[in-house]
């Protein structure tokens, strides 16, 4: 068999499967190890090797080897048990409780301390969906009984959550910088920028709202305690915070040490506040088992997947084909965010990037583009494909978790400005790629 029209039937069949819903393990992996056996069992000069299974399964055995004793990957399960432990601990609710107290009394300042509320919460946990769904239980129903509209208030966590992909840790970043070989702790740096930059913009979005429509955010009593008092509560979240970034900036340690580091000292602070106890630990740890192992096993399936990419020259052809074309750089750059933009539509992140990595990385790459800012491109792209609809995970997450629910498509409908915003954002990346690049 060809292996470039071996590669094509490959891509589209791990797409149909990714569609009709199954679970993305299975379908990179099942697709991978079923196109290692066709390349080895139909060589190209015909005939057929009765043994083509063996070197199949030795290629696929050897992708999930190397990728389980990927170095940077160690971070993963570490980040991930200190957002569980931070969750259970409410040191993530503090840093929504101490936004409120200081703007909750102007117009949509609720729906701006949610945002903030959501950002502060992704740079603990690392993870959108976390975010949504943390968020949505608690600002969400906090808004509506100020006299918020459900559509605004919603839309905010929805729009706000996605941040837990662009500020570090994240696990987005990670698995990036393993597929694509970059530096995990400068995508780390590289995305506070654009993340701080998606946070205020959505503020901006919802004071512009408030103005407009001033019916949907009222001003809202101040809550009790002082406000000195609701941001002292947050120092646990800052100095985790601090550790991460300043750590690594400072070239003190590796990502994957410090988030040794903050998961060590999250139980610590949680224990010394008695705001967890051990039984809350051993909960927070078997989340993470879970967590952890589904990741893992998404990712030796991508790895699988992108062996058979590798072999079938697919990547090769693809660049070769854009080369003849002689796009410019801002051609292919656009071409690539439009395929981001309608993947987001239908797939998970997650999904989206690992089954487009062994393609988008060589291409981008030979067109002269920076890897490390790319990364960031990315993360944002689909970041924003988690309030697409029809899709759009943040969104069902927020509708499924608030009580009473609301419907998705009013979150949809509220969530349209805050795409925008994000689009802008997108833009003034493209424009001003020192936006993510200058603390690397």
């Amino acid at each position: 068999m060809d292996p470039t029209t071996l590669g094509l039937l490959a891509v589209a069949a791990a797409l149909v499967l990714i569609f009709l819903r199954t679970p993305i393990a299975f379908a990179l992996g099942g697709v991978g190890l079923a196109g290692l056996w066709l390349f080895f069992s139909l060589p190209p000069g015909g005939g057929f090797n009765p043994t083509g299974h063996i070197p199949a399964l030795t290629k696929a055995t050897q992708a999930y080897f190397t990728l389980f004793h990927a170095y940077d990957l160690s971070a993963v399960p570490l980040f991930v048990a200190m957002g569980h432990v931070c969750y259970r601990s409410g040191i993530t609710r503090d840093i929504y409780d101490a936004a409120r107290a200081w703007i909750s009394w102007i117009p949509g300042g609720l729906a701006i301390a949610s945002v903030m509320g959501c950002g502060g919460f992704a740079a603990i946990s690392g993870s959108s969906l976390a975010c949504a769904a943390t968020m949505g239980r608690v600002a969400v129903p906090e808004m509506t009984r100020s006299g918020y509209s459900d559509r605004l208030a919603a839309a905010a966590v929805a729009a706000g959550g996605t941040l837990g992909a662009l500020i570090p840790p994240s696990i987005l970043f990670i698995l990036y910088g393993v597929f694509a070989e970059q530096s995990v702790g400068k995508l780390f740096l590289a995305g506070i920028g654009p993340g701080l930059v998606s946070m205020a913009g959505y503020a901006l979005v919802i004071a512009i709202w408030a103005r407009l429509r001033p019916g949907d955010a009222p001003a809202a009593r101040r809550p009790p305690g002082g406000r000195l008092e609701a941001t002292l509560r947050t120092w646990p979240a800052l100095l985790i915070f601090a550790i991460i970034i300043g750590g690594i900036y400072g070239g003190i340690f590796t990502p994957t040490e410090a988030a040794g580091v903050v998961m060590i000292l999250s139980i610590a602070i949680s224990l010394a506040l008695r705001r967890i106890d051990l039984r809350g630990i051993r909960e927070a740890m078997r989340e993470t088992a879970y967590q952890t192992a589904a990741l893992f096993l998404i990712g030796g399936g991508a790895a699988v997947f992108s062996s058979l990419v590798a072999l079938t020259g697919l990547t090769r052809s693809l660049v070769e084909i854009v080369t003849l074309m002689d796009l410019p750089q801002a051609g292919v750059l656009a071409a690539v965010i439009l395929v981001y933009l309608m993947l987001g539509m239908f797939l998970d992140p997650l999904g989206i990037l690992l089954l487009t990595l062994p393609f988008s990385i060589p291409l981008v790459e030979q067109q002269g583009v920076d890897l490390i800012w790319f990364g960031v491109l990315v993360v944002k792209l689909l970041e924003m494909g988690l309030i697409t609809p029809p899709v759009g995970m943040n969104v069902f997450v927020i509708s499924s978790v608030t009580q009473p629910s609301v419907p998705a498509g009013r979150i949809f409908a509220g969530v349209a400005p805050f795409f925008a915003m994000d689009l802008l954002v997108v833009a003034l990346l493209i424009v001003a790629p020192g936006l993510a690049l200058w603390l690397t």
